[in-house]
């Protein structure tokens, strides 16, 4: 979690702050309320929160993070598809919001040529990237919808870490159940970090030796592995 967190930790440095918990993956949910209620659940375990936000909740939530310094990094949710992108993650930069996402239910597949643009603001701006990765949800089953898993394919993150190297990438839900790519997209790219957000702490309880398996890695040295580190599950955050 090299990137990731040395992002984080000059943040909360600069804010004369110290943690001990981080929660890479809060959805605002345009509440004052809600922000009150992580804020205060925050403040009791030390902790500092990615929080996703929409446009149109951007003021709120710049003001409520200057009130509250060193609990919220704010990541702009935004959609690719969107013709006012662009400007939308210019005014989350101007805001001092760190990184874009939870990209997501997009109508063409990640790694399509027509989200580049995108892909090269959040470089220009030393912005992370989050991405839905693997099976998304239907909550209204009975409503027609323009929505493929299969544009979501956690394999489809690979192209753009690799295009993009500066870039650190964290693919939510482990690629959800695509876990064995995702470990193995991992532990190729420097760049790319997962969280285990959504259903699959769930679905695993009960065989705790399964992450053990798609993160194997730990120490090995061969001319088929990058460099050992520390332990492959730096790459869950």
């Amino acid at each position: 979690m090299r990137y990731v967190f040395g992002l984080l930790l000059l943040t909360i440095a600069a804010a004369g702050q110290t943690t001990k918990l981080v929660d890479a993956h809060v959805h605002h949910n345009g509440q004052v309320e809600f922000l009150n209620q992580l804020v205060a659940r925050l403040e009791k375990y030390d902790g500092t929160a990615f929080l996703l936000v929409r446009p149109e909740h951007l003021k709120q939530v710049t003001d409520y993070m200057a009130a509250h310094p060193g609990r919220l990094i704010g990541f702009g949710d935004i959609s690719p598809d969107d013709p006012k992108v662009l400007d939308q993650i210019d005014q989350f930069q101007k805001a001092g919001f760190r990184g874009l996402g939870e990209i997501s239910r997009t109508r063409k597949p990640f790694d399509d040529p027509s989200y580049r643009p995108v892909y090269d603001r959040a470089a220009k701006y030393g912005m992370m990237l989050l991405f839905h990765t693997g099976i998304v949800n239907r909550t209204h089953p009975e409503v027609a919808e323009d929505v493929s898993v299969d544009r979501l394919r956690v394999t489809l993150i690979d192209n753009i870490a690799r295009r993009y190297p500066t870039i650190t990438i964290i693919g939510a839900h482990l690629g959800n159940p695509d876990y064995a790519w995702a470990a193995e997209m991992a532990r190729w790219n420097p760049n790319l970090y997962f969280d285990l957000s959504g259903s699959t702490l769930i679905k695993k309880q009960e065989d705790p030796t399964f992450f053990k398996s798609v993160f194997w890695w730990s120490s090995v040295a061969s001319p088929h592995t990058p460099k050992a580190q520390a332990s492959a599950f730096e790459k869950i955050i």
